[in-house]
């Protein structure tokens, strides 16, 4: 590909870019709207949506829809959480159409049986469904087509597509677990009893049940349009069909049939809800968030703590910009793991105190720049919203001691009995599985139009193997395992019937000026807000493009409890000092990090996969950026 000129692009950062760097993808350009996701055809549905008319609302939606449909690492049970910008009112908006626990998961449900967290797969692991409702809320409210245009797509493909090589062999690999659940063998197994038994690559993927659900949620919307009632009248009534109507007895049926806990009144007590953002100022750019039963004001913690610093002096990925970022997120990611969780079910959770910049100054001052801190754990944040820590013997009695309003780290975070790992027997490469864990991943969606309108989504939930729900052909979730059983390990978020887990997944907008500058999302568990922060650094302090921003290798820390994945403590304890860095880093800075604590471990590609769209005000112009490895891909015009 041949290197590409941008000149003078002032007015989106403080830096001007004279020649920018070969990139293994080229950056998107657009003019009146821009579609990125996860799959191809994905992002082919918005592309479709666009060009009949849609806004960015609509496309997004129509891009989700497909990728549920497509089972790119998600499925219609899963979950949603967006950010919006409304051109009208000049406001970022939060939509969290995340389930909630089903009546009767609580933390003595799953200790009797033995479990030390909710588990990872089947109907047990499934929260209410969430991203039906999200995709009406958001078109009801924001959108300008009817569901029955915005759903075509995805309709389109349950009828039939050709199947990718990474889904069709995911299904393969996982085909001796989805044979425990009848309907989801059905779905997934066509070649049931022979050598493979998965689809093939290129093969026509048919998924008739699905098709069928899609089609009553559209005949809702049709019939209530004949009967005089709105657009948005029409689309609840699709709504309605799916989470109290025959949709919804038979979703309860085929979960309860498979040992699942959600009922029918669970179905109807749930609701998308839109509410505050959460954000910070970072050197004159205002980052969103959504609130902490997402991971996402990590991020902005981090934010607020590398605000002290001269980051560009360090340059990029030396081996003091490397440290200052991984203990940074150690705080931060600290504070995630004790106080995130549902903020409906806390009258004490200090957001407040974790986002303020003096809370981030204090915690700034307590990083070491001589070698790595394996004890790093939670501050205390309430003093910086006037009030007393009401976990402070539980703290104590974890090693963390607040003297002063200034934290010393006189132990780990860890709970004592799990407390054997430190930095010195660390192994040099870290398993499989704890780095599938680590990474599980979703998809991301990002929309943007001439008007205006911007979307920035991280759906999740019902990924491969998924327990389909009766004869709905609808995957169910699997984010019950992201609660915790023990206050102990973290008191906001213990499960409980109507509640949201604290999640991993974290859209992410940024504003310049009073304009959008930025909407980016990435898929991968608990590397998300880490690759997040690095991305948005790269452009803001690097001055890179936005496909450079993309590719750039980052670290990724794994001094942090895993929120998804194992059935033990073990299996999602902080690994301190443990590192995961590109496998070009030149081997003084591998012997720097080495001498400072650090365990590495190398991977050729160690950043993302990103989607992004950048603003370019000076020119009136859209640049996109999109990952340059997996399926995710982008249409602009």
């Amino acid at each position: 590909m041949k290197k590409y000129i941008v000149i003078s692009l002032l007015i989106l950062t403080p830096f001007t870019f004279v020649v920018a760097q070969q990139t293994q993808k080229p950056p998107l350009h657009g003019k009146n709207w821009m579609a990125i996701t996860g799959k191809p055809l994905a992002a082919t549905a918005g592309s479709i949506v666009f060009q009949k008319g849609g806004n960015a609302v609509d496309a997004a939606c129509a891009m989700l829809a497909a990728t549920c449909t497509m089972w790119d690492v998600l499925s219609w049970g899963g979950e949603t959480q967006a950010l919006i910008y409304n051109p009208n009112t000049k406001k970022v908006i939060a939509i969290s159409a995340m389930g909630v626990a089903p009546t009767g998961a609580t933390p003595e449900f799953f200790k009797n049986k033995g479990l030390n967290y909710p588990p990872e797969y089947g109907p047990l692991a499934a929260t209410t469904p969430g991203t039906p409702g999200g995709i009406c809320y958001m078109l009801a409210t924001y959108g300008k087509l009817s569901l029955k245009e915005v759903l075509q797509p995805a309709m389109d493909l349950a009828a039939g597509y050709p199947i990718e090589a990474q889904t069709a062999n995911s299904i393969e690999r996982a085909k001796q677990r989805i044979k425990e659940w009848p309907y989801s063998k059905k779905v997934f197994l066509p070649h049931a009893g022979q050598k493979r038994e998965a689809p093939e690559a290129g093969e026509i993927f048919v998924q008739k049940d699905l098709l069928n659900t899609l089609t009553k949620m559209v005949d809702a919307e049709q019939n209530a349009l004949k009967n005089g009632k709105s657009r948005a009248e029409a689309i609840w009534a699709a709504y309605d069909r799916f989470y109290t109507g025959d949709i919804a007895d038979e979703f309860v049926r085929g979960a309860q049939e498979q040992g699942g806990l959600i009922t029918k009144q669970d179905l109807a007590n749930w609701k998308p809800v839109e509410e505050e953002t959460t954000h910070v100022n970072y050197k004159g750019i205002d980052v969103y968030k959504l609130q902490p039963w997402t991971q996402g004001p990590a991020m902005l913690q981090a934010l607020n703590i590398l605000e002290n610093f001269d980051l560009k002096s360090m340059g990029y990925n030396s081996t003091r910009y490397m440290h200052t970022v991984y203990q940074a997120m150690n705080l931060s990611f600290a504070d995630r793991d004790f106080y995130y969780g549902d903020p409906r079910f806390a009258t004490n959770q200090p957001i407040k105190g974790l986002l303020s910049k003096e809370y981030a100054k204090q915690r700034a001052g307590q990083i070491n720049f001589v070698s790595n801190n394996p004890l790093a754990g939670p501050g205390d944040p309430y003093p910086f919203e006037g009030k007393q820590n009401p976990f402070t013997a539980l703290l104590k009695s974890k090693g963390i001691l607040f003297a002063n309003d200034t934290v010393k780290s006189k132990g780990s975070a860890i709970p004592a009995h799990d407390a054997r790992i430190t930095q010195n027997i660390l192994p040099p490469t870290l398993d499989p599985e704890y780095m599938d864990r680590m990474w599980r991943g979703t998809t991301s969606v990002e929309a943007a139009d001439k008007e205006g309108w911007v979307v920035s989504i991280t759906p999740s939930g019902g990924w491969v193997p998924a327990c389909i729900a009766g004869n709905t052909g609808v995957g169910m979730s699997q984010r019950m395992q992201s609660f915790v059983l023990d206050s102990a390990q973290n008191p906001f978020n213990v499960v409980a019937p109507g509640k949201r887990p604290r999640v991993t997944l974290t859209p992410s907008l940024a504003m310049k000026d009073g304009k959008p500058f930025l909407a980016f999302a990435v898929q991968g568990g608990d590397t998300q807000d880490q690759n997040l922060l690095q991305f948005f650094l790269n452009i803001v302090e690097f001055g890179m493009t936005v496909q450079e921003a993309t590719e750039a290798a980052n670290i990724n820390s794994n001094q942090l409890w895993l929120s998804l994945g194992g059935t033990k403590l073990e299996d999602r304890k902080p690994k301190p000092g443990s590192m995961i860095v590109n496998s070009n880093v030149s081997e003084w800075v591998r012997k720097e990090l080495r001498s400072m604590g650090y365990s590495l471990t190398f991977e050729d590609r160690s950043s993302g996969p990103i989607n992004a769209i950048l603003f370019d005000w000076k020119h009136g112009s859209l640049w996109g950026g999109s990952s340059n490895h997996g399926e995710d891909y982008g249409i602009a015009w």
